[in-house]
C-alpha cells in the first residue's frame, strides 16, 4: 500500500486529536510532520513529535496538510493554505477562513463527498456544530425537503481549546474551595453557568454571532439549497467535551417520528438513542470519544406545520473536527482524486 506524507499545522486540542484519529484508523502515513509557531517536542498518545516552525518551505514534499484550527481560529490557513497547495499538498482546513470560498468544497463525507470531485487542492471542514446537526438533518432532507430549522446549541468548552478546558477545571476547584472564579477564555466564568454568545457579532446580521451565521451559511452550501431558513442560538455550557443541539424542523410534507427513525437507522455515522421512558437519550458525556452522532427525543413539533423535534449529541473534537478531516483524506484516496 502506498504511504503518504502528512503535515499538521497546530498541535492544540484538535491537532492532537487528528494525530490520534490518524493512528486509530491506520491511515497510511509514512510521515507526520507537525508545524506550529515554535520549535519543540510534543507527546501525543505516548508518541513524541518534533514540532517545526511553520513556513512555506516546510510543506514541500507533503501529500496532505491538515490545518487544525479550533472554533473561529484564523490566520494559519490564510498565511500558509494556498502556498501549501502550490507546494503540492492537498489542504484540509478545520478553520473557517475559506469555508464559503467558491473555490473550496465544504465537505462532510457521509453527506456530500461528490463535492470533492471539484477540489482545487483546498478542502474545508465545516464548523463542528454544523457537522453534528447535518449528520442527522441531511438524511431527512433527502426524503422530505427541510424548509426551516431552529437550532439551540449547548457547546462544550473543548471547542475553544485546551486553555478553556483547563479554565473550567480550575473554576470548579475554586468553587469547591470557596475562592473567586477567575476567567480569561470567556467574558464570564463558565463553571455553573451558560454563556449565550459564541463567536463575534456580525454587522451584516445584527444581533447574531458568527457561530450562528456559520450554521445558516454552511448548511445552505453543503445541502446546495439556498432557500433553507435557519435560526440558531449558540450557547457555551460547562461541559468538557461533546456538543449537544435541540433541533426543531419544518419539512415540506409531514414527517412522523417513526419515518424519521427508519431513515436515521440507515444513515451512516448516526446512532439512534431514543427511549425517553427509560431515560435513554444522547448525552455529551457518553458521546465523548465516539465518532458517531447520536440522536434521540424524536417527536412531533406541533408549533409548526410538518414539524419534527429531536436532540443530537456529537464529539466536537472528533466527528466535529478531527475525524471528519481524516475521513475527507480517506475519501480522496478512495476516489483516487489525489493529484
Amino acid at each position: 500500500m502506498k504511504k503518504y506524507r502528512i503535515g499538521l499545522v497546530g498541535i492544540g486540542a484538535v491537532g492532537a486529536e487528528i494525530i490520534k484519529v490518524l493512528r486509530e484508523r491506520d491511515f497510511p502515513a509514512e510521515e507526520i510532520r507537525v508545524l506550529a509557531r515554535s520549535e519543540r517536542d510534543e507527546v501525543i498518545a505516548g508518541e513524541t513529535f518534533h514540532v517545526q516552525p511553520a513556513a512555506v518551505e516546510a510543506f514541500k514534499g507533503l501529500d496532505f496538510a491538515f490545518f487544525a484550527g479550533t472554533e473561529g481560529a484564523k490566520g494559519a490557513s490564510k498565511q500558509f493554505g494556498w502556498p501549501a497547495v502550490e507546494q503540492g499538498a492537498i489542504v484540509i482546513d478545520n478553520g473557517d477562513d475559506f469555508r464559503m470560498d467558491s473555490r473550496v468544497p465544504l465537505v462532510i463525507p457521509e453527506i456530500n463527498a461528490a463535492a470533492l470531485q471539484k477540489h482545487q487542492g483546498f478542502i474545508a471542514n465545516p464548523n463542528c456544530s454544523t457537522i453534528i446537526a447535518l449528520m442527522v438533518l441531511a438524511p431527512l432532507h433527502r426524503v422530505a425537503r427541510i424548509r426551516r430549522f431552529i437550532a439551540s446549541t449547548y457547546q462544550a468548552v473543548s471547542g475553544t481549546g485546551r486553555e478553556a478546558m483547563r479554565e473550567l477545571e480550575d473554576q470548579v476547584k475554586c468553587h469547591v474551595a470557596g475562592k473567586p472564579l477567575k476567567h480569561s477564555a470567556y467574558p464570564h466564568p463558565i463553571a455553573f453557568n451558560v454563556i449565550p454568545k459564541i463567536g463575534s457579532l456580525k454587522p451584516e446580521a445584527p444581533g447574531h454571532t458568527s457561530e450562528e451565521i456559520k450554521m445558516r451559511n454552511e448548511t445552505r452550501k453543503i445541502l446546495e439549497d439556498k432557500k433553507i431558513r435557519v435560526g440558531a442560538t449558540c450557547v457555551r455550557v460547562p461541559v468538557m467535551n461533546g456538543h449537544s443541539e435541540a433541533l426543531h424542523i419544518e419539512f415540506d410534507r409531514p414527517m412522523d417520528p417513526d419515518e424519521a427513525r427508519t431513515i436515521l437507522a440507515k444513515a451512516p455515522g448516526v446512532k439512534i438513542m431514543d427511549n425517553v421512558e427509560n431515560d435513554l437519550y444522547p448525552l455529551p458525556i457518553e458521546v465523548s470519544g465516539q465518532d458517531d452522532v447520536y440522536v434521540g427525543r424524536i417527536r412531533l413539533d406541533e408549533s409548526t406545520k410538518n414539524g419534527l423535534a429531536l436532540f443530537v449529541c456529537g464529539d466536537n473534537l472528533r466527528k466535529g473536527a478531527a475525524t471528519n478531516a481524516v475521513q475527507i483524506a480517506e475519501k480522496l484516496l478512495e476516489l483516487k482524486l489525489k493529484k
